[in-house]
């Protein structure tokens, strides 16, 4: 996986950067609150405007790539990133940065969707070496985001958007300077601009879709509204746990999450198939959800369980893309853009209901509205079995797939 040319690094750096800004926030959501005179549903949508216009932008982005190409659209989102993320620093009031947090979604949805295509058709290897790499990147991002977010956090809660600015701008100047387009390479086929759509038709995709929606769903209230609980529980001890306890909470999880993505989730499906392991890790982020429901008074029981579902997630994510890219014969942006569109649709709606959820039903409801959501999408994946019956098949060994390779190009 090491042996990548190096336009494939300075996309996945870039990428790395990307996903920064999904995680970068939550260590500054309690503070953000409390400087801007804000409730805890309202810093929330931070994740649900970003998100949102992030996954509705994705069912268009195949089009746009289609129209100016790969680079450009990459350079545009990159761009767009630098801008909504040096004005969201530099706002004074909680609503100006949701809508900033809109703008860097859309740049965002530019770029993360083009990526993965653009990783997987410049890789070496095969589209798998390219998935892990592509969720190696993924797991960095999400790890350092909430680091860099609370170590600059700790200083000012702008610190983490002029950061992630100034980051963006050094991956869009990799990108500018390394990327090269091959030469005499064929222009991209054009798209429609209802592919995105019209890609749902698809039995296989459209069930991997729903899945990946009531994952998210559950993921996202992990992620954006376990800061306050854990800020409640601390204080009840009298305990500070501010941005930087925050960001070193998070940076073990998406530490969590970068190693099983890269070294546990490549054996797991090799030797279980996708469908037993896709299984399984939900299975996993259920118990996970109903104990943070369990212990959401408990500081300690809420640090141990968030890292720990971060192993899952880490395979989870890579074993659900990797299905995607092996469950249809739709072009690779066009079936990762609209995977990702409904994925982070479920995403989006997650820190929306889980601040009135908690205020109406009590700390704990989010989390069990998270399990019954996670619960729904293993309900998706068993009825969709004869759907996705050509991806759930073990994978090959390393040594067996290169034996079939060789005979195919013989």
């Amino acid at each position: 996986m090491l042996r990548q040319p190096v336009t494939v690094w300075a996309i996945a750096f870039a990428c790395a950067v990307s996903f920064m800004g999904i995680g970068l926030v939550d260590p500054i959501l309690p503070a953000i609150s409390a400087e801007l005179d804000a409730s805890p549903s309202q810093t929330m949508l931070l994740f649900t405007s970003y998100l949102f216009v992030t996954g509705a932008a994705m069912f268009f982005t195949s089009w746009v790539s289609s129209r100016i190409g790969v680079k450009r659209t990459l350079i545009a989102g990159l761009v767009l990133v630098v801008v909504f993320a040096a004005l969201a620093g530099a706002s004074g009031s909680v609503d100006a940065i949701i809508g900033f947090r809109a703008g860097w979604g859309l740049g965002n949805a530019l770029f993360i969707s083009t990526a993965l295509a653009a990783i997987v058709g410049a890789a070496s290897g095969g589209s798998r070496q390219a998935i892990v790499l592509y969720e190696a990147a993924l797991g960095v991002g999400l790890a350092a985001g909430p680091l860099v977010g609370g170590a600059l956090g700790s200083i000012s809660w702008r610190g983490p958007f002029f950061g992630t600015a100034a980051l963006m701008g050094i991956a869009l100047i990799a990108i500018l300077a390394l990327l090269r387009q091959p030469r005499n390479a064929p222009a991209p086929a054009k798209v429609s601009i209802l592919a995105g759509f019209r890609a749902l038709r698809t039995p296989a995709l459209l069930a991997l879709a729903l899945v990946a929606l009531f994952y998210n769903f559950g993921f996202f209230v992990l992620l954006a509204y376990s800061p306050y609980p854990m800020e409640a529980a601390a204080a009840r001890h009298g305990l500070e746990f501010g941005a930087h306890e925050l960001g070193l909470v998070f940076f073990g999880w998406g530490l969590a999450l970068a190693i099983t993505s890269v070294l546990v989730a490549p054996v797991l499906t090799r030797r279980l198939g996708l469908r037993p392991v896709l299984f399984s890790m939900l299975g996993g982020l259920t118990v996970c959800l109903v104990l943070l429901g369990v212990f959401v008074e408990n500081l300690t029981g809420l640090v141990v369980v968030v890292i720990v579902s971060g192993l899952l997630l880490g395979v989870m994510n890579t074993a659900l893309t990797e299905a995607v890219m092996e469950a249809t014969d739709l072009p690779r942006n066009v079936a990762s853009s609209t995977y990702s569109g409904v994925r982070f649709m479920g995403g989006a709606v997650a820190p929306a209901v889980a601040g009135p959820i908690a205020e109406a039903l009590g700390a704990g409801a989010p989390y069990w509205v998270g399990a019954v959501s996670v619960l729904v999408s293993m309900l998706v994946l068993g009825v969709a079995g004869r759907t996705l019956a050509h991806i759930g098949r073990s994978h090959e060994s390393a040594a067996g797939e290169a034996e079939a390779i060789a005979a195919g190009d013989a």
